[in-house]
């Protein structure tokens, strides 16, 4: 009984190893087999990792140069913002000249005829002082006959002025304009007594005589001779801008008179 029970114990033991060791097989090949699938899994992650790499890293270069790209168009967008902001300035600059281009020429007529009328008023001033001294001066002489009429006094001074004795214009002409100051000829008179002036080479005074008959006789025949001769006078004492003013005004306001055409002559001469 005892040896049965042997026996069925050893077989059962033998059974017992065969089954662990057909179970360890199992495992063996489980594990085999699982180390398999994860190496494959390991090689697929990694080819997964260098694909997601390599896609990432152009992906990352890819936004580089957009980047870049849109950092070059925003420098050029600036470049052109400023050069338009520069040409705006210039085109800002030149807008201010030709105003102020344009404000000139009034400007400088302005102040020409400011500084003429300056000047006209002093020259009236000191001729006025040197009539006073020559009226004393006939006044304390004896003075000789008059002409009967006006007009033979008038042609007096016109005489002495043709044959050349200035003086005696002007002294016959001042009388005349003394006595007959409302007469037709005085315009005449005081033309021509700007002319003796001026045959004398005293151009200011002259100068006063000539304005005398712009100023108080507009719309005679003599006032376009006066004014080109009043030109000329400034011209010889060295006030050319005066001299132009007049000339253009003379222009302006007689342009179909000969004595304009002689204007534009002399303008042009004057340059």
């Amino acid at each position: 009984m005892n040896i049965v029970r042997n026996i069925s114990l050893v077989v059962l033991l033998a059974l017992s190893g065969c089954a662990m060791r057909s179970d360890l097989e199992t495992v063996q090949r489980d594990n085999e087999e699982l180390k398999t699938r994860i190496f494959r899994l390991e090689k697929d992650l990694g080819g997964v990792r260098t694909e997601t790499r390599a896609g990432i890293e152009t992906t990352l270069q890819d936004f580089e140069k957009e980047r870049a790209g849109a950092r070059k168009g925003l420098a050029d967008l600036q470049a052109s913002m400023d050069a338009m902001k520069v040409d705006l300035q210039v085109m800002a600059g030149k807008v201010d000249d030709l105003s102020l281009a344009a404000k000139k020429p009034t400007e400088e007529v302005n102040l020409l005829k400011e500084d003429l009328e300056r000047r006209l008023s002093s020259l009236e001033e000191r001729l006025g002082a040197v009539q006073k001294k020559v009226t004393d001066m006939e006044t304390a002489q004896a003075k000789p006959p008059e002409p009967a009429t006006p007009e033979a006094l008038y042609q007096k001074g016109l005489d002495a002025y043709r044959s050349g004795n200035f003086a005696a214009a002007r002294e016959s002409f001042a009388r005349f304009l003394e006595q007959h100051p409302k007469h037709e000829l005085a315009v005449n008179a005081h033309y021509w007594s700007g002319e003796a002036y001026y045959g004398e080479k005293k151009y200011e005074q002259a100068i006063l005589e000539f304005q005398e008959v712009i100023k108080n006789f507009p719309g005679k025949e003599k006032v376009p001779a006066a004014m080109l001769k009043q030109a000329g006078a400034f011209n010889e004492i060295g006030d050319v801008k005066s001299a132009r003013y007049v000339l253009r005004k003379l222009i302006d306001e007689h342009p179909s008179t000969e004595e304009a055409r002689r204007a534009k002559e002399r303008l042009k001469a004057l340059k």
